[in-house]
């Protein structure tokens, strides 16, 4: 009796092994589901507040900015396979005001299901678009119309408009200050961005991914160059960058500013 009890634990332990041991069932992931970036302005670390907010840049300008806008565009999704889903582009232009609370979370909808590590995007409108032409553009040719966020047509959009007014050690009463990017006679300016996140963005068709982007507006002056207001304020009535040689080198910062801060999962 004493040895059937022993073989029924010895069946008992063994088949309990073997469940522990065996590979758990993998997650079916399939369908479609919808994916947030959200872009947080930023001076230095401090939360961008406009109008009243005196910024100190790394030369020791202090800014009040009045405008901060950008258009993000061509949004590229890395899955953990190393594949890429890219969003339609005919949907893919956005406008992120900071006056304007609901741009700062573009929603992606229809994104497969996966689990994605890395996004990529443009800041401006790519010259393959603006090409197409103003028919060419659908909607969003209205939107950054009511944006300011065009010069003309002809002239093109505005990548990016950052403005307000700066004092510095030569600079003693407030001055305007207006940096606009965007195409120049020798310049697109268009650049793109890469971006590792930190944790797996889940998307599912009941997982709503939100993939929070800092976007630190101090590096649009003091990146990988250097840009000081106060020399390019030749008449003494403000410093207004929206063309000529500097340009390019405040693309080269715009494309620095921008980081992953954390993914929610929800």
């Amino acid at each position: 009796m004493k040895n059937l009890v022993y073989k029924a634990l010895a069946v008992l332990v063994l088949s309990t092994t073997l469940a522990a041991c065996s590979p758990k069932e993998e997650e079916t992931v399939s369908g479609t589901g919808t994916l947030a970036l959200e872009f947080d302005n930023s001076f230095k670390g401090d939360n961008l507040i406009l109008g009243s907010q005196a910024n100190v840049t790394a030369s020791n300008e202090v800014l009040k900015i009045t405008t901060a806008k950008y258009i993000i565009s061509n949004v590229v999704l890395t899955k953990e396979d190393g594949t890429t889903f890219t969003y339609p582009k005919n949907q893919s232009y956005f406008i992120v005001d900071e006056a304007t609370a609901a741009s700062h979370v573009i929603a992606l909808k229809n994104v497969p299901a996966a689990n994605y590590i890395k996004v990529s995007f443009g800041i401006g409108v790519d010259k393959e678009q603006w090409k197409l032409g103003a028919d060419g553009q659908g909607d969003f040719l209205a939107q950054a119309q009511a944006s300011s966020m065009m010069w003309s047509w002809s002239a093109g959009y505005k990548f990016v408009a950052f403005e307000g007014n700066f004092t510095s050690a030569t600079v003693a009463q407030p001055l305007p200050f207006k940096i606009h990017t965007g195409q120049t006679g020798t310049d697109y300016n268009y650049t793109t961005v890469a971006l590792d996140l930190k944790s797996k963005a889940l998307v599912r068709g009941a997982i709503t991914p939100q993939i929070h982007i800092i976007a630190d507006l101090a590096k649009v002056l003091n990146s990988t160059n250097t840009i000081q207001l106060s020399d390019n304020n030749p008449n003494g009535t403000g410093a207004m960058i929206m063309g000529g040689a500097k340009l390019p080198l405040i693309t080269q910062n715009v494309a620095t500013m921008f980081s992953v801060d954390h993914v929610h999962n929800d």
